[in-house]
Protein backbone atom coordinates (compact mmCIF):
# COMPACT_ATOMS: atom_id res chain seq x y z
CA UNK A 1 0.00 0.00 0.00
CA UNK A 2 2.99 2.22 0.86
CA UNK A 3 4.66 1.72 -2.47
CA UNK A 4 1.05 2.53 -4.16
CA UNK A 5 0.75 5.82 -2.40
CA UNK A 6 4.56 7.14 -3.35
CA UNK A 7 3.72 5.92 -7.03
CA UNK A 8 0.44 7.76 -7.28
CA UNK A 9 1.99 10.94 -5.13
CA UNK A 10 4.66 10.77 -8.10
CA UNK A 11 2.37 10.69 -10.63
CA UNK A 12 0.75 13.64 -9.57
CA UNK A 13 3.65 15.53 -8.69
CA UNK A 14 4.99 15.07 -12.45
CA UNK A 15 1.42 16.08 -13.96
CA UNK A 16 1.39 18.95 -12.16
CA UNK A 17 5.53 19.97 -12.82
CA UNK A 18 4.35 19.11 -16.94
CA UNK A 19 1.00 21.44 -16.27
CA UNK A 20 3.85 23.84 -14.72
CA UNK A 21 5.94 24.33 -17.78
CA UNK A 22 3.68 24.04 -20.03
CA UNK A 23 1.83 27.19 -18.77
CA UNK A 24 5.11 28.74 -18.75
CA UNK A 25 5.71 27.92 -22.08
CA UNK A 26 2.50 29.55 -22.96
CA UNK A 27 3.30 32.63 -20.70
CA UNK A 28 6.60 33.28 -22.89
CA UNK A 29 5.24 32.70 -26.31
CA UNK A 30 4.53 36.04 -27.48
CA UNK A 31 8.36 36.60 -26.54
CA UNK A 32 10.84 36.02 -28.90
CA UNK A 33 13.55 36.81 -26.46
CA UNK A 34 11.84 34.72 -23.68
CA UNK A 35 11.44 31.93 -26.43
CA UNK A 36 15.16 32.56 -27.60
CA UNK A 37 16.54 31.28 -24.24
CA UNK A 38 13.46 28.74 -23.53
CA UNK A 39 14.75 27.31 -26.93
CA UNK A 40 18.11 27.63 -26.65
CA UNK A 41 18.37 25.67 -23.19
CA UNK A 42 15.66 23.01 -24.53
CA UNK A 43 17.34 19.56 -25.82
CA UNK A 44 16.79 19.36 -29.57
CA UNK A 45 17.86 15.63 -30.18
CA UNK A 46 18.47 15.47 -33.89
CA UNK A 47 19.03 17.67 -37.16
CA UNK A 48 17.92 15.35 -39.62
CA UNK A 49 17.79 17.47 -43.17
CA UNK A 50 21.59 18.83 -42.76
CA UNK A 51 23.89 19.62 -45.99
CA UNK A 52 27.46 19.70 -44.36
CA UNK A 53 28.22 22.01 -47.02
CA UNK A 54 25.52 25.02 -46.75
CA UNK A 55 25.82 24.17 -42.67
CA UNK A 56 29.60 26.03 -42.47
CA UNK A 57 28.99 29.35 -41.44
CA UNK A 58 30.77 32.00 -44.67
CA UNK A 59 33.28 33.48 -41.68
CA UNK A 60 34.99 29.90 -41.66
CA UNK A 61 34.58 29.28 -45.58
CA UNK A 62 36.22 33.17 -46.01
CA UNK A 63 39.05 32.39 -43.23
CA UNK A 64 40.38 29.51 -45.15
CA UNK A 65 40.42 31.22 -48.58
CA UNK A 66 42.63 33.62 -47.28
CA UNK A 67 44.48 31.14 -45.45
CA UNK A 68 45.05 29.07 -48.43
CA UNK A 69 45.34 32.46 -50.61
CA UNK A 70 42.54 31.09 -53.44
CA UNK A 71 42.03 33.25 -56.14
CA UNK A 72 38.58 35.56 -56.20
CA UNK A 73 36.61 36.43 -58.63
CA UNK A 74 36.00 40.05 -58.07
CA UNK A 75 32.83 40.23 -60.07
CA UNK A 76 31.22 37.15 -58.76
CA UNK A 77 32.88 36.24 -55.56
CA UNK A 78 33.23 33.08 -56.29
CA UNK A 79 36.59 31.25 -55.70
CA UNK A 80 39.10 29.01 -56.81
CA UNK A 81 42.13 27.03 -56.23
CA UNK A 82 43.76 27.55 -59.89
CA UNK A 83 43.44 30.86 -61.26
CA UNK A 84 41.37 30.53 -64.09
CA UNK A 85 41.97 31.61 -67.99
CA UNK A 86 39.50 34.02 -68.30
CA UNK A 87 38.10 36.60 -65.66
CA UNK A 88 38.75 39.27 -63.37
CA UNK A 89 40.66 36.77 -60.77
CA UNK A 90 43.22 38.38 -58.17
CA UNK A 91 44.63 36.40 -55.18
CA UNK A 92 43.14 37.14 -51.58
CA UNK A 93 47.25 38.43 -51.18
CA UNK A 94 47.24 40.45 -54.24
CA UNK A 95 44.01 42.35 -52.21
CA UNK A 96 45.94 42.66 -48.98
CA UNK A 97 48.52 44.50 -50.79
CA UNK A 98 46.47 46.50 -52.53
CA UNK A 99 44.53 47.47 -49.00
CA UNK A 100 41.67 45.92 -51.29
CA UNK A 101 41.00 43.06 -49.12
CA UNK A 102 37.93 44.81 -46.39
CA UNK A 103 35.76 45.63 -49.19
CA UNK A 104 35.50 42.24 -50.38
CA UNK A 105 35.24 40.61 -47.75
CA UNK A 106 31.51 42.00 -47.13
CA UNK A 107 30.39 41.34 -50.66
CA UNK A 108 31.84 37.91 -50.38
CA UNK A 109 29.55 36.93 -47.23
CA UNK A 110 26.86 38.65 -48.86
CA UNK A 111 27.60 36.15 -51.99
CA UNK A 112 27.99 33.28 -49.73
CA UNK A 113 25.52 33.19 -47.84
CA UNK A 114 21.95 35.26 -47.14
CA UNK A 115 24.20 37.92 -44.91
CA UNK A 116 22.37 41.44 -45.51
CA UNK A 117 19.56 40.30 -48.10
CA UNK A 118 17.10 42.68 -48.67
CA UNK A 119 13.94 40.56 -50.72
CA UNK A 120 14.28 42.84 -53.24
CA UNK A 121 17.99 42.73 -55.91
CA UNK A 122 18.30 39.41 -56.50
CA UNK A 123 15.39 36.06 -56.20
CA UNK A 124 16.20 34.58 -53.28
CA UNK A 125 16.41 30.40 -54.81
CA UNK A 126 18.73 31.69 -57.02
CA UNK A 127 20.94 33.38 -54.24
CA UNK A 128 20.89 30.30 -52.21
CA UNK A 129 21.50 27.76 -54.28
CA UNK A 130 24.24 29.92 -56.72
CA UNK A 131 26.34 30.41 -53.43
CA UNK A 132 27.91 26.70 -53.02
CA UNK A 133 29.38 26.93 -56.35
CA UNK A 134 30.71 30.38 -55.36
CA UNK A 135 32.71 29.20 -52.06
CA UNK A 136 32.88 25.24 -52.56
CA UNK A 137 36.64 25.48 -53.19
CA UNK A 138 36.91 27.05 -50.14
CA UNK A 139 35.43 24.54 -48.32
CA UNK A 140 36.71 21.26 -50.19
CA UNK A 141 39.79 19.60 -48.40
CA UNK A 142 38.36 20.64 -45.07
CA UNK A 143 35.99 17.93 -44.21
CA UNK A 144 37.49 17.40 -40.68
CA UNK A 145 37.65 20.89 -40.03
CA UNK A 146 34.07 21.49 -40.53
CA UNK A 147 32.70 18.50 -38.55
CA UNK A 148 34.50 19.80 -35.82
CA UNK A 149 32.72 23.11 -36.18
CA UNK A 150 29.37 21.36 -36.66
CA UNK A 151 30.24 19.37 -33.34
CA UNK A 152 31.31 21.69 -31.46
CA UNK A 153 27.93 24.56 -32.61
CA UNK A 154 25.46 21.35 -32.30
CA UNK A 155 27.36 20.61 -28.60
CA UNK A 156 26.52 24.28 -27.47
CA UNK A 157 22.95 24.13 -28.71
CA UNK A 158 22.20 21.43 -26.78
CA UNK A 159 21.76 18.93 -30.32
CA UNK A 160 22.78 15.62 -29.28
CA UNK A 161 22.72 14.23 -33.25
CA UNK A 162 23.06 15.12 -36.62
CA UNK A 163 22.54 13.06 -39.57
CA UNK A 164 24.44 15.25 -42.37
CA UNK A 165 24.62 14.75 -46.00
CA UNK A 166 28.31 14.80 -46.32
CA UNK A 167 29.75 13.68 -49.67
CA UNK A 168 28.61 11.54 -52.72
CA UNK A 169 30.37 8.51 -53.39
CA UNK A 170 33.28 9.05 -55.98
CA UNK A 171 32.79 6.73 -58.34
CA UNK A 172 35.29 7.34 -61.20
CA UNK A 173 34.35 4.26 -62.90
CA UNK A 174 34.24 5.11 -67.00
CA UNK A 175 30.83 4.42 -68.40
CA UNK A 176 30.87 6.88 -71.55
CA UNK A 177 29.60 4.03 -73.70
CA UNK A 178 26.82 3.76 -71.98
CA UNK A 179 25.90 7.50 -72.53
CA UNK A 180 23.38 5.80 -75.56
CA UNK A 181 21.22 5.12 -72.95
CA UNK A 182 20.22 8.48 -71.75
CA UNK A 183 17.63 8.99 -74.63
CA UNK A 184 15.96 5.38 -74.21
CA UNK A 185 15.59 5.97 -70.41
CA UNK A 186 14.09 9.22 -71.04
CA UNK A 187 11.93 7.90 -73.73
CA UNK A 188 10.63 4.78 -72.07
CA UNK A 189 9.96 7.31 -69.17
CA UNK A 190 8.01 9.47 -71.55
CA UNK A 191 6.02 6.53 -72.22
CA UNK A 192 5.64 5.63 -68.57
CA UNK A 193 6.62 2.06 -69.60
CA UNK A 194 8.39 1.07 -66.17
CA UNK A 195 8.39 -2.71 -67.22
CA UNK A 196 11.18 -1.62 -69.57
CA UNK A 197 12.86 0.59 -67.65
CA UNK A 198 12.94 -1.63 -64.55
CA UNK A 199 14.90 -4.34 -67.57
CA UNK A 200 17.45 -1.89 -68.63
CA UNK A 201 18.41 -0.75 -65.47
CA UNK A 202 18.79 -4.04 -64.22
CA UNK A 203 21.34 -4.45 -67.03
CA UNK A 204 23.08 -1.30 -66.12
CA UNK A 205 23.21 -2.53 -62.42
CA UNK A 206 25.41 -5.81 -63.89
CA UNK A 207 27.27 -3.37 -65.80
CA UNK A 208 28.23 -1.16 -63.08
CA UNK A 209 28.90 -4.10 -60.64
CA UNK A 210 31.34 -5.86 -63.47
CA UNK A 211 33.05 -2.78 -63.43
CA UNK A 212 34.21 -2.38 -59.71
CA UNK A 213 31.07 -0.28 -57.75
CA UNK A 214 31.63 -2.61 -54.65
CA UNK A 215 35.19 -1.38 -54.60
CA UNK A 216 34.77 2.32 -55.18
CA UNK A 217 31.66 2.16 -52.10
CA UNK A 218 34.10 -0.02 -49.57
CA UNK A 219 36.81 2.47 -50.17
CA UNK A 220 34.50 5.31 -50.17
CA UNK A 221 33.29 3.94 -46.11
CA UNK A 222 36.61 2.45 -45.01
CA UNK A 223 39.00 5.54 -46.13
CA UNK A 224 37.17 8.81 -46.17
CA UNK A 225 33.86 8.15 -43.76
CA UNK A 226 35.22 5.83 -41.11
CA UNK A 227 38.51 6.97 -41.37
CA UNK A 228 37.44 10.64 -41.02
CA UNK A 229 34.91 9.97 -38.21
CA UNK A 230 36.88 7.60 -35.73
CA UNK A 231 39.98 10.39 -36.39
CA UNK A 232 38.15 13.11 -35.41
CA UNK A 233 36.56 11.27 -32.27
CA UNK A 234 33.26 12.48 -33.25
CA UNK A 235 30.65 10.34 -31.50
CA UNK A 236 30.77 10.85 -27.64
CA UNK A 237 28.77 10.61 -24.17
CA UNK A 238 27.57 14.09 -25.77
CA UNK A 239 26.97 14.16 -29.34
CA UNK A 240 26.62 11.40 -32.30
CA UNK A 241 27.02 11.81 -35.88
CA UNK A 242 25.98 9.80 -38.55
CA UNK A 243 26.21 10.34 -42.78
CA UNK A 244 23.79 10.42 -45.81
CA UNK A 245 24.96 9.82 -48.61
CA UNK A 246 23.58 11.66 -52.20
CA UNK A 247 23.07 11.78 -55.78
CA UNK A 248 22.72 15.20 -57.87
CA UNK A 249 19.23 14.94 -59.67
CA UNK A 250 20.54 17.63 -62.44
CA UNK A 251 22.50 14.62 -63.56
CA UNK A 252 22.01 12.47 -66.77
CA UNK A 253 20.28 9.64 -66.21
CA UNK A 254 23.61 6.98 -66.58
CA UNK A 255 25.63 9.08 -64.42
CA UNK A 256 22.56 9.39 -61.98
CA UNK A 257 21.93 5.70 -61.62
CA UNK A 258 25.53 4.93 -61.62
CA UNK A 259 26.23 6.86 -58.37
CA UNK A 260 22.88 6.06 -56.99
CA UNK A 261 23.48 2.07 -57.07
CA UNK A 262 27.23 2.94 -55.53
CA UNK A 263 25.37 5.30 -52.88
CA UNK A 264 23.29 2.27 -52.45
CA UNK A 265 26.07 -0.26 -51.59
CA UNK A 266 27.89 2.35 -49.74
CA UNK A 267 24.69 2.83 -47.10
CA UNK A 268 24.31 -0.69 -46.96
CA UNK A 269 27.40 -1.68 -46.14
CA UNK A 270 28.90 0.55 -43.36
CA UNK A 271 27.59 1.27 -39.81
CA UNK A 272 28.07 5.00 -40.17
CA UNK A 273 26.55 5.30 -43.27
CA UNK A 274 22.94 5.23 -42.94
CA UNK A 275 21.05 6.06 -45.72
CA UNK A 276 20.84 8.04 -49.23
CA UNK A 277 19.40 11.36 -50.48
CA UNK A 278 18.89 13.08 -53.58
CA UNK A 279 19.51 16.60 -53.81
CA UNK A 280 19.73 20.00 -55.67
CA UNK A 281 16.73 22.12 -56.90
CA UNK A 282 13.78 20.17 -57.67
CA UNK A 283 12.41 22.85 -60.02
CA UNK A 284 15.45 22.49 -61.96
CA UNK A 285 14.84 21.18 -65.74
CA UNK A 286 16.01 18.46 -65.43
CA UNK A 287 14.87 17.35 -62.29
CA UNK A 288 11.35 17.97 -62.99
CA UNK A 289 11.52 16.29 -67.10
CA UNK A 290 13.44 13.06 -64.81
CA UNK A 291 11.47 13.06 -61.95
CA UNK A 292 9.38 10.17 -61.51
CA UNK A 293 12.61 7.94 -63.78
CA UNK A 294 14.62 8.72 -60.51
CA UNK A 295 11.75 7.38 -58.74
CA UNK A 296 12.16 4.17 -60.65
CA UNK A 297 15.94 4.08 -59.97
CA UNK A 298 15.20 4.21 -56.36
CA UNK A 299 12.53 1.55 -56.50
CA UNK A 300 14.87 -0.22 -58.29
CA UNK A 301 17.55 0.31 -55.64
CA UNK A 302 15.30 -0.51 -52.93
CA UNK A 303 14.67 -4.05 -54.52
CA UNK A 304 18.26 -4.76 -54.70
CA UNK A 305 19.19 -3.25 -51.08
CA UNK A 306 15.72 -3.89 -48.89
CA UNK A 307 17.45 -2.72 -45.96
CA UNK A 308 18.69 0.82 -46.99
CA UNK A 309 16.74 3.84 -45.51
CA UNK A 310 16.60 6.66 -47.93
CA UNK A 311 14.78 10.08 -47.49
CA UNK A 312 14.01 12.58 -50.47
CA UNK A 313 13.71 16.27 -50.82
CA UNK A 314 10.52 15.96 -52.40
CA UNK A 315 7.80 18.77 -52.76
CA UNK A 316 10.33 21.51 -52.20
CA UNK A 317 8.04 23.61 -54.27
CA UNK A 318 5.36 25.92 -54.60
CA UNK A 319 2.43 28.34 -56.65
CA UNK A 320 4.18 30.67 -59.57
CA UNK A 321 7.91 28.43 -58.93
CA UNK A 322 6.64 25.36 -61.76
CA UNK A 323 3.05 24.99 -63.61
CA UNK A 324 -0.12 24.21 -61.25
CA UNK A 325 -0.01 20.59 -62.63
CA UNK A 326 3.46 19.76 -61.85
CA UNK A 327 2.61 20.36 -57.90
CA UNK A 328 0.35 17.62 -57.64
CA UNK A 329 2.23 14.26 -57.89
CA UNK A 330 6.37 14.61 -56.55
CA UNK A 331 5.41 14.01 -52.69
CA UNK A 332 2.86 11.12 -54.30
CA UNK A 333 5.60 9.79 -56.50
CA UNK A 334 8.89 9.66 -53.54
CA UNK A 335 5.72 7.92 -51.55
CA UNK A 336 3.93 5.21 -53.70
CA UNK A 337 6.67 4.84 -56.41
CA UNK A 338 9.76 5.37 -54.71
CA UNK A 339 9.20 4.06 -50.89
CA UNK A 340 11.02 6.85 -49.25
CA UNK A 341 11.30 6.50 -45.64
CA UNK A 342 11.20 10.37 -45.03
CA UNK A 343 9.92 13.21 -47.07
CA UNK A 344 12.36 16.41 -47.09
CA UNK A 345 10.63 19.80 -46.88
CA UNK A 346 7.28 18.19 -48.36
CA UNK A 347 5.96 21.83 -48.90
CA UNK A 348 3.53 20.94 -52.03
CA UNK A 349 1.30 18.30 -50.10
CA UNK A 350 -1.37 20.96 -50.09
CA UNK A 351 -1.69 20.75 -54.05
CA UNK A 352 -1.02 17.08 -54.14
CA UNK A 353 -3.11 15.05 -55.91
CA UNK A 354 -5.74 13.39 -53.13
CA UNK A 355 -3.56 14.93 -50.56
CA UNK A 356 -5.95 13.66 -47.85
CA UNK A 357 -5.18 10.37 -48.79
CA UNK A 358 -1.32 10.50 -49.03
CA UNK A 359 -1.32 12.23 -45.93
CA UNK A 360 -3.65 9.09 -44.00
CA UNK A 361 -0.99 7.12 -45.83
CA UNK A 362 2.39 8.81 -44.45
CA UNK A 363 0.50 8.78 -41.00
CA UNK A 364 -0.11 5.34 -41.13
CA UNK A 365 2.94 3.95 -42.35
CA UNK A 366 4.99 6.51 -40.11
CA UNK A 367 7.04 8.30 -42.87
CA UNK A 368 8.03 11.55 -41.08
CA UNK A 369 8.53 15.09 -43.09
CA UNK A 370 11.44 16.90 -42.39
CA UNK A 371 10.28 20.66 -42.00
CA UNK A 372 12.82 23.19 -42.60
CA UNK A 373 10.96 26.42 -41.98
CA UNK A 374 13.88 29.30 -42.82
CA UNK A 375 14.48 27.29 -45.25
CA UNK A 376 11.17 27.04 -47.10
CA UNK A 377 10.80 31.01 -46.42
CA UNK A 378 13.95 32.13 -47.47
CA UNK A 379 13.66 29.75 -50.53
CA UNK A 380 10.15 29.47 -51.58
CA UNK A 381 8.85 32.60 -49.68
CA UNK A 382 6.06 29.72 -48.08
CA UNK A 383 5.67 30.66 -43.83
CA UNK A 384 3.32 31.37 -41.68
CA UNK A 385 -0.36 29.36 -42.71
CA UNK A 386 1.20 28.88 -46.21
CA UNK A 387 3.32 26.26 -44.97
CA UNK A 388 1.88 22.90 -44.57
CA UNK A 389 2.69 21.99 -40.89
CA UNK A 390 -0.41 22.31 -39.02
CA UNK A 391 -1.59 20.25 -42.51
CA UNK A 392 1.23 17.01 -41.70
CA UNK A 393 0.32 17.68 -38.20
CA UNK A 394 -3.56 17.20 -38.32
CA UNK A 395 -3.10 14.16 -40.22
CA UNK A 396 -1.07 12.46 -37.68
CA UNK A 397 1.91 12.77 -39.93
CA UNK A 398 5.64 12.45 -37.59
CA UNK A 399 7.01 16.00 -38.39
CA UNK A 400 10.91 16.39 -37.54
CA UNK A 401 12.63 19.98 -37.02
CA UNK A 402 15.27 20.82 -39.09
CA UNK A 403 17.79 23.09 -40.20
CA UNK A 404 18.72 21.99 -44.13
CA UNK A 405 21.57 24.94 -44.38
CA UNK A 406 22.46 26.49 -41.41
CA UNK A 407 25.45 28.61 -42.81
CA UNK A 408 23.87 29.71 -45.97
CA UNK A 409 20.88 30.79 -44.01
CA UNK A 410 22.50 32.34 -41.66
CA UNK A 411 20.55 30.38 -38.71
CA UNK A 412 20.19 27.31 -36.39
CA UNK A 413 18.46 24.84 -34.40
CA UNK A 414 17.26 27.30 -32.01
CA UNK A 415 15.65 29.50 -34.93
CA UNK A 416 13.45 27.00 -36.22
CA UNK A 417 12.08 26.45 -32.47
CA UNK A 418 11.43 29.97 -31.94
CA UNK A 419 9.74 30.14 -35.56
CA UNK A 420 7.48 26.94 -34.51
CA UNK A 421 6.00 28.21 -31.24
CA UNK A 422 5.61 32.66 -32.77
CA UNK A 423 3.38 31.02 -36.03
CA UNK A 424 1.77 27.89 -35.39
CA UNK A 425 0.18 28.91 -31.43
CA UNK A 426 -1.90 25.60 -31.49
CA UNK A 427 0.82 23.31 -31.47
CA UNK A 428 1.92 23.00 -27.63
CA UNK A 429 4.97 22.56 -25.93
CA UNK A 430 3.90 18.89 -25.14
CA UNK A 431 3.86 18.59 -29.22
CA UNK A 432 7.32 20.38 -29.78
CA UNK A 433 8.63 17.74 -27.50
CA UNK A 434 7.08 14.88 -29.51
CA UNK A 435 9.19 16.33 -32.42
CA UNK A 436 12.24 16.63 -30.54
CA UNK A 437 11.93 12.54 -29.48
CA UNK A 438 10.66 12.20 -33.33
CA UNK A 439 14.19 13.00 -34.29
CA UNK A 440 16.02 10.49 -32.77
CA UNK A 441 13.17 7.88 -33.24
CA UNK A 442 12.97 8.57 -36.84
CA UNK A 443 16.54 8.89 -37.32
CA UNK A 444 17.95 6.76 -39.58
CA UNK A 445 20.94 4.92 -36.78
CA UNK A 446 21.29 1.15 -37.57
CA UNK A 447 22.65 0.60 -34.24
CA UNK A 448 19.73 -0.24 -31.59
CA UNK A 449 22.17 0.14 -28.77
CA UNK A 450 22.87 3.77 -30.31
CA UNK A 451 19.04 4.71 -30.37
CA UNK A 452 18.38 3.86 -27.74
CA UNK A 453 21.16 5.56 -25.18
CA UNK A 454 20.15 8.99 -27.25
CA UNK A 455 16.42 8.56 -26.40
CA UNK A 456 17.51 7.70 -22.75
CA UNK A 457 19.92 10.58 -22.94
CA UNK A 458 17.01 12.81 -24.01
CA UNK A 459 14.96 11.98 -21.06
CA UNK A 460 17.57 13.05 -18.94
CA UNK A 461 18.09 16.30 -20.73
CA UNK A 462 14.53 17.04 -20.58
CA UNK A 463 14.84 16.44 -17.00
CA UNK A 464 17.26 18.61 -16.79
CA UNK A 465 15.86 21.69 -18.77
CA UNK A 466 12.67 21.28 -17.33
CA UNK A 467 13.93 21.71 -13.77
CA UNK A 468 16.03 24.92 -14.52
CA UNK A 469 13.08 27.03 -15.50
CA UNK A 470 11.77 29.62 -13.41
CA UNK A 471 8.47 28.07 -12.08
CA UNK A 472 6.12 29.10 -9.70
Amino acid sequence: MKLLLTLVLTLILNIGFSQNVDQYFEKIRNNEASLIAFFSQMPKGGDLHHHYSGAIYAESLLKRAIAENLYLNTETMMVEKEKPANGPWKQFSTLQSLGELEKYKLKIMQNWSIKDYNHVDYPSDKLFFESFDKFWSAADGHFAEGLLELKNRAVKENLSYIETQLSPVIFEMKSADLNRYNAQLRQLSANHNEKKIMLLLDSLYNTFQQRGAKGYAENFNNNFITKLHNMLKIDDDHFTMRYQDFVLRFMEPVDLFKNLVVNFISANSSPLVVGVNIVAPEDGEVSMNDYWLHMLMFKYCHSRFPDVKYTMHAGELTIGLVQPEELTWHINSAVYTAKANRIGHGVDIPYEENCYSLLRYMSQNKIPVEINLVSNEFILKVKDDRHPIMLYKEFGVPIVISTDDAGVLRTNMTEQYVLLAKRYKSISYADIKQFVYNSITYSFIKEDAVKKRLLKDLDYRFEVFESSLPLK
